[in-house]
């Protein structure tokens, strides 16, 4: 998927300004996340504008996507307005920390792929850094941000890897924040999970767990896999 374009069913997002390309597991986030009966869904950190597009796809709900990185933030513009959600999808060239200040309305529900990275070794490349590395959003910015703008009952959904969404799980308690469920993404049976989407609310429930393995024994996709995405690549 490191091309410059990546053509979907009903949109193409073109990635050569772009950091951070279209891969599998923000793609499994853009399918999943429950967006159906939401009206306003905010998408923090939208780089080429993919998880805002798959949404949007799926729901009648006005989108607010926030980019800190600007030559992301013009490719994002590039892809909504050659989309057929320009309308619904509105665009914010700024941090999600100030964004987060300046905002007065709250969503019923937040989606984001983060960065993830804690105390790795930062590439040669400042875009990919802010992409991937958390100096540029902390995971208790990031909370400190879902609190001031997420309603009373909506919900938080995140991409991480497995361990960094443990250290999340427990930030979010300072934040009153709960995890409602929890995708565990694996490549195949064989693998371990490697991506974990969790979803938040502002109330206490006991988790609802579900896997997600995305090749079969013979390297086909799965079924699974299939269905989730069926909507969206040109393969199914």
């Amino acid at each position: 998927m490191s091309k410059d374009y990546f053509t979907f069913k009903q949109f193409v997002i073109q990635q050569d300004r772009c950091a951070m390309k279209v891969c599998t597991d923000a793609c499994i986030l853009g399918a999943y996340a429950a967006v159906n009966e939401a009206k306003a869904v905010l998408d923090i950190g939208t780089g080429t504008g993919l998880l805002a597009l798959m949404a949007a796809q799926r729901s009648q709900a006005k989108f607010d996507a926030v980019e800190v990185n600007p030559e992301a933030y013009q490719q994002a513009v590039q892809n909504v307005a050659a989309s057929p959600f320009a309308k619904r999808i509105q665009l914010f060239d700024q941090s999600i920390q100030a964004f987060s200040l300046e905002q007065n309305r709250l969503y019923d529900v937040i989606i984001s792929n983060p960065p993830f990275f804690q105390n790795h070794l930062l590439s040669p490349q400042p875009d990919r850094n802010t992409a991937l590395h958390t100096e540029s959003l902390s995971f208790e910015e990031l909370l400190q941000s879902v609190d001031r703008l997420l309603s009373s009952e909506g919900e938080f959904q995140v991409l991480l890897p497995i361990y960094e969404a443990g250290i999340l799980t427990q930030k979010a308690k300072a934040f009153g924040l709960f995890p409602l469920r929890q995708l565990s993404i694996r490549h195949s049976a064989q693998h371990s999970v490697f991506r974990i989407i969790l979803t938040f609310s502002r109330s206490p429930a006991l988790i609802k767990e579900e896997e997600l393995t995305i090749f079969q024994v013979d390297n086909q996709y799965s079924r699974a896999f299939q269905l989730l995405l069926q909507e969206y690549y040109l393969i199914f």
